[in-house]
């Protein structure tokens, strides 16, 4: 009888631990989703954050940037190039219609780490004007190919992408922003990087342990005012207020 009550106090601890733990992870949960740490990729324009944006390519297709404006975008990175020689034959348009409709523009770099950092440095520069009001140029450095398996060593990395943003940063007059995944950052950038600001992918939940300015939460949101092949779009926000965004990018 006494090893039966013995027991039974124990499943009772366990029962009660279990149940508080619940109630932990609960109110974690609830006080991030107060905050805006934890967004559901549908969660467009979050009441939790002020300055909200998306990111988009030749896969979008004809954008209409008006409806996307009145659905809350403040900004948008749109693709110009990739490596050396490929240019979104969209760029353009989508650069100056979303100007016209109020949308802060910036424009962004697919890194490759198949040809020297001068010659994409000189892609990049020949698809995207130097542009009053536009925010920082973006390098995007994440991995394709046989790269997802086998990633090239950091001083690989170094070598191609020092060249790339010193081009960058002379042409433009400010350092560009880094897309980063995860694992990007942590093979790559987070040390000698400290002076740059980061665009970090984080699907849902906020990078909480990584230095981030523009936080990508959401690749799969579908939005009107696009009509591509590609009907998902990526969300994004701005790690601050209005003011804020103003005052470290300057007017738009």
């Amino acid at each position: 009888m006494k090893f039966l009550i013995r027991v039974l106090r124990l499943l009772f601890r366990l029962v009660v631990l279990g149940a508080v733990l619940v109630l932990v992870a609960y109110g974690a949960f609830q006080f991030c989703r107060w905050r805006g740490l934890i967004l559901f990729s549908q969660e467009a324009d979050p009441n939790q954050w002020e300055v909200f944006g998306v990111d988009a390519s030749v896969y979008q297709g004809e954008m209409d940037w008006t409806a996307l404006a009145a659905q809350g975008v403040d900004f948008a990175f749109l693709k110009a190039t990739e490596g050396s020689s490929l240019q979104d034959v969209r760029f353009a348009q989508n650069w100056a219609a979303a100007q016209a409709a109020g949308v802060r523009v910036g424009a962004y770099h697919f890194f490759s780490y198949d040809s020297p950092g001068e010659t994409q440095a000189d892609n990049f520069i020949s698809a995207v004007p130097v542009t009053p009001g536009a925010l920082p140029p973006v390098v995007d450095i994440e991995f394709y190919g046989d790269n997802l398996k086998n990633p090239p060593d950091k001083d690989h990395v170094k070598a191609v992408l020092d060249p790339l943003l010193g081009r960058l940063e002379e042409h433009y007059g400010v350092k560009p922003i880094l897309y980063v995944t995860y694992r990007s950052y942590d093979l790559y950038l987070k040390e000698g990087y400290e002076d740059y600001l980061f665009w970090l992918s984080s699907p849902v939940v906020a990078p909480f342990w990584k230095p981030w300015t523009f936080w990508q939460y959401s690749h799969s949101a579908r939005l009107e005012g696009y009509s591509g092949g590609e009907e998902r779009i990526d969300l994004n926000v701005f790690k601050g207020s209005r003011e804020e965004f103003q005052n470290l990018f300057g007017p738009g």
